[in-house]
């Protein structure tokens, strides 16, 4: 695995106008958070954390953090636990790393990829769906897949790939229940006709226009009968 340096700096001024100011001059706030510690309020270069967002998939990257002026001295193992975006510039506005141990095997969500095209797709009509698009693996952090790869392309309609199908990367086990279901081809979707209507059946007219002709019918015979009597 690749291992990935990020700079970072400790963090004097907390609050809302001291973030503000932070960004101007160009840093992202941040967190590291350590198992049995205290969280460490530290910030990193926004251009430099930003080319690494788009060069890796950060959640399953081993970041070496180098604080400076840290007393641990050495670059501190961290997993990106949460990237915060806002939601108008969608820009980043703020980091939280967890700091890890490269000896202590950890549970972590890897991408599911398909490869190949289902002949229940390509022949039949049928649609490739993913029932989950990430599967929990657990191993140590220096042996993270990138992502899992599941031939699809024998798939008929109504197979299935289950997680007991799919063999687990080096060094790492599935965490779920064998029997889950990961990708399966469904059947086309076809539109229901109109249900025709029944010879000799006849249409009845709504209640309230009964009722309207029925109000009619006794007017009428008031009427008659007040011109008998004139």
């Amino acid at each position: 695995m690749d291992e990935i340096f990020l700079d970072a700096e400790i963090r004097e001024g907390l609050g809302r106008g001291k973030v503000k100011d932070l960004r101007d001059k160009g840093y992202i706030p941040a967190v590291v958070y350590s198992e049995g510690k205290e969280a460490k309020a530290i910030q990193v270069s926004h251009k430099v954390l930003l080319g690494l967002v788009h060069q890796h998939r950060l959640e399953n990257v081993i970041i070496s953090l180098r604080i400076k002026d840290d007393k641990k001295q050495k670059a501190r193992s961290c997993l990106i636990k949460e990237i915060q975006y806002n939601p108008v510039s969608e820009d980043i506005i703020h980091v939280d790393f967890n700091e890890i141990s490269l000896t202590k095997e950890i549970k972590i969500n890897v991408p599911v990829v398909a490869k190949g095209e289902p002949v229940g797709v390509k022949q039949d009509g049928g649609s490739l769906e993913h029932i989950l698009w990430e599967v929990e693996v657990e191993c140590l952090p220096t042996n993270i897949p990138k992502e899992i790869e599941v031939d699809v392309s024998a798939l008929k309609i109504g197979d299935s790939i289950q997680l007991k199908d799919i063999v687990p990367p080096l060094n790492a086990k599935f965490t779920a229940e064998p029997e889950t279901v990961v990708i399966t081809v469904s059947a086309p979707v076809q539109e229901e006709a109109a249900a025709p209507a029944v010879e000799g059946e006849e249409q009845k007219e709504p209640e309230v226009i009964k009722e309207k002709k029925e109000v009619a019918g006794e007017e009428e015979k008031e009427e008659k009968k007040e011109k008998k009597e004139k």
